[in-house]
């Protein structure tokens, strides 16, 4: 939220978390081939917090396991996320908190792409191609104010 303003969404719906994923003996064992899946990917981003409210992008139903997809043979990883209003001015700030998350946390021969769902947003297109613009997304991470806030987006709250 910006200097004090209002809210934009000052009463968003709240949904029910998912469970926490079972780990088997395959998953830890380490000499076992483990492909990236849709799961372990929406695992790594269903707790990034709104920038707006003390509330997961889970919670906001802004993230979904359904609207991950991941090809580990060919190395891509797709994200659509759902802002909670039209008129989101957080949307950029969130899908580039989604796009660090994951950019931080896979090995780098994944190709990331972070996008609205589609008819979600009146900007749509305006965000979606600020993601995929691998210099504008460079540029607003050497901006220290704007990392600031995605890091704090990142910052993993007590449950």
């Amino acid at each position: 939220m910006s200097g004090g303003s209002q809210l934009e969404n000052a009463n968003p719906v709240i949904f029910q978390r998912s469970g926490e994923r079972q780990l088997t003996a395959a998953d830890e064992d380490e000499d076992v081939h483990d492909p990236i899946d849709d799961r372990e990917i929406f695992d790594l981003i269903r707790s990034i917090s709104d920038p707006e409210h003390p509330l997961s992008l889970e919670e906001l139903n802004v993230v979904e396991e359904v609207r991950v997809q991941v090809n580990d043979a060919e190395s891509t990883v797709s994200v659509e996320f759902t802002p909670t209003i039209p008129h989101c001015s957080m949307a950029t700030l969130i899908g580039l908190s989604i796009k660090v998350k994951l950019l931080r946390s896979l090995p780098n021969r994944f190709k990331i792409d972070v996008h609205i769902t589609p008819g979600t947003h009146a900007s749509e297109a305006a965000v979606n191609k600020q993601l995929a613009d691998k210099e504008r997304v460079a540029a607003a991470l050497e901006n220290s104010s704007l990392l600031e806030v995605v890091n704090q987006c990142l910052t993993t709250r007590s449950v």
